[in-house]
């Protein structure tokens, strides 16, 4: 079985201010509501945070969990309403088919792996100096990079994303064949953070992610490949809340909702 889960945080709580400013430390709360502390699954999570004043946690697991402590120390434990909303994800997973298209959400850490590092940090000078080079993951600063490394990769993941419905360009806009434009994509992004933080134990570096949420439309081309996605994650640093794709229907379509 695998469960989807939405948990709703109170960001006006102790311990709220604490998981939203640390993903090590939303990682370690997610962590704790999976039953005998599992190290053989793949914990999938993602902070959306669009109305900092109702920011949702989505959790996507294995087993059923149990988000009671999160209620009890991040939440609202006295107020009516679902506090926390487990669905079973099969009904969605059985709609996998090719062509099938579905309004997607990711929060990812989009990287490139290089030798050569334009301004080194310390560390990276020193591991440089090693006899066996190994490349440095670097994150992807800016929008256009980190848009090219989501759509250069969609088709290793099992789904493309469809031209955009635009109007054709004005008299005198359209490019030319020496100036060929991209196809835009049913795809942008709504959301860019520079997170910085440290493990409990300290480290003599913290750990900066460069992160970016798209949003749009996507449609299977690879049932196998994309069923595989949506279970293992998308991208690096899927315990710090990247990698999680969720699904929704688009208008007119039925489809398996977010919880």
């Amino acid at each position: 079985m695998t469960y989807l889960s939405r948990i709703r945080i109170n960001p006006l709580r102790d311990k709220s201010r604490l998981f939203l400013s640390s993903p090590h430390a939303m990682h370690g709360a997610v962590m704790h509501g999976i039953p005998d502390a599992p190290t053989d699954q793949r914990i999938l999570w993602r902070l959306d945070a669009d109305n900092p004043h109702r920011p949702m946690l989505f959790v996507l697991t294995v087993t059923r969990p149990d988000w009671s402590h999160l209620i009890e120390q991040a939440g609202w434990p006295d107020a009516d309403g679902e506090h926390a909303a487990i669905r079973d994800y099969a009904p969605l997973l059985a709609q996998i088919a090719v062509g099938r298209e579905f309004a997607f959400r990711l929060t990812a850490n989009p990287v490139q792996n290089t030798t050569n590092p334009i301004k080194p940090t310390p560390t990276q000078l020193e591991r440089a100096t090693e006899a066996k080079r190994r490349s440095f993951r670097l994150g992807h600063r800016t929008a256009d990079a980190q848009l090219t490394w989501f759509l250069s990769r969609t088709g290793r993941w099992g789904f493309d994303v469809p031209p955009a419905h635009t109007d054709p360009p004005a008299p005198g806009l359209q490019p030319t064949d020496d100036e060929p434009t991209p196809t835009p994509r049913e795809v942008r992004i709504t959301a860019r953070e520079r997170r910085s933080f440290r493990k409990k134990n300290g480290g003599r570096q913290p750990i900066i992610l460069h992160t970016a949420t798209f949003e749009g439309r996507l449609r299977v081309t690879d049932p196998a490949a994309f069923t595989e996605r949506l279970l293992a994650g998308i991208g690096p640093a899927k315990s710090y809340g990247c990698g999680l794709l969720t699904l929704a229907p688009l208008t007119g379509r039925p489809a398996q909702q977010d919880p």
